[in-house]
């Protein structure tokens, strides 16, 4: 007597089974910075992957865990020549762009192919950065480089200029394990970042790129304040 007929699995084709990843992979690629970046609206970073690495590397250099000093402060508690300074030092195009300096990106990569060729210089926008310091690492690569651009453009689409404007001041690296302008203050200046007067302001934005080599009274610093102080940036609102 034969048996109940067997009943065979059709396999899935090899082209949908790679569709069905590929979608999940979109899917994932396009939640994920949309999720962070919504939530970046209202929640302020705890920290950042910056403030975790020197906080690593000067437990390896020097034996002993120090946690880096931040405080986050809301923009309307911060002098209106911080945001400037921060405008004229980094990006003055800030306000008028969708997250990239298209001029700035071209230099960039002329340098890279020219007498500088294979270093990746600086070319990055306010927008470009808070991608970087709040979802991504320092390190520069061109992974690294693609995925700024990719969290950029989830950013521009969902977070407000005046927000960005304001994770940016707020989680920039303004001394030794200094981060944010409040603690720039009182590290330099030893007061509150509302008392900062708009010198002081330019002189802290005018660290950076390199604020745990320079100081405030670094020839160079103080060059580039006078420079952000000469035609300060106006804000819309």
């Amino acid at each position: 007597m034969d048996g109940p007929p067997q009943v065979f699995a059709r396999k899935r084709p090899l082209t949908s089974y790679f569709l069905v990843k590929l979608a999940i992979f979109v899917g994932l690629a396009c939640a994920v910075p949309a999720c962070q970046c919504a939530l970046l609206n209202v929640v302020d970073p705890p920290l950042t992957e910056t403030m975790l690495a020197r906080a690593i590397g000067n437990a390896w250099t020097n034996g002993e865990w120090q946690w880096p000093t931040y405080t986050f402060v809301p923009l309307g508690d911060l002098p209106r020549s911080v945001l400037t300074s921060a405008i004229a030092s980094e990006d003055r195009k800030f306000f008028s762009h969708n997250g990239f300096d298209v001029p700035a990106i071209r230099r960039a990569w002329k340098a890279y192919n020219g007498h500088e060729k294979g270093k990746l210089i600086g070319g990055s926008t306010i927008s470009q950065q808070v991608a970087r310091n709040a979802f991504l690492w320092q390190h520069r690569s061109w992974l690294r480089k693609g995925l700024e651009a990719w969290y950029t453009i989830w950013l521009e689409l969902l977070v407000p200029k005046r927000r960005i404007l304001e994770v940016y001041v707020n989680v920039a690296e303004m001394g030794p394990m200094t981060f944010g302008i409040e603690a720039g203050a009182q590290y330099w200046y030893h007061k509150p970042a509302a008392k900062l007067k708009p010198a002081e302001s330019a002189h802290l934005l005018a660290l950076l790129p390199s604020p745990r080599v320079w100081t405030p009274k670094t020839p160079y610093v103080e060059s580039r304040a006078r420079w952000i102080l000469s035609a300060p940036p106006k804000l819309p609102w």
